[in-house]
């Protein structure tokens, strides 16, 4: 199993900046790849960004050049920079890692970001 807590949401004005931080514990040498998905009200769940076990990155085009995803071994942590912040950036957002074993995709319990203009 794969337990993963989320923090460092909160509101901002537009323009602003905010880290999120996703701390994973349990069987972590399972883990393949890490990533965040937001989902904003009344929107299906969208995938932010990944890092993969070997460090390669993939952001959504919506966020490319603003944010950016990082991760720290040996805090077992990984890290989501978010620049130049918009209101349509307002969501819910969800850590998630895909391991090993199952239920091979594991989420976190999401931290809400909010973006005021």
């Amino acid at each position: 199993q794969v337990h993963l807590v989320e923090s460092g949401g909160g509101s901002v004005q537009a323009g602003g900046s905010l880290r999120l931080s996703c701390a994973a514990s349990g069987s972590i040498s399972t883990i393949n790849a890490m990533g965040w998905y937001r989902q904003a009200p009344g929107k299906q769940r969208e995938l932010v960004a990944l890092i993969t076990r070997a460090g390669v990155t993939n952001y959504a085009d919506s966020v490319k050049g603003r944010f950016t995803i990082s991760r720290d071994n040996t805090k077992n942590t990984m890290y989501l920079q978010l620049n130049s912040l918009k209101p349509d950036d307002t969501a819910a957002y969800y850590c998630y890692a895909e391991a090993q074993i199952a239920p091979y995709t594991y989420w976190g319990q999401g931290t809400q970001v909010t973006v005021s203009s």
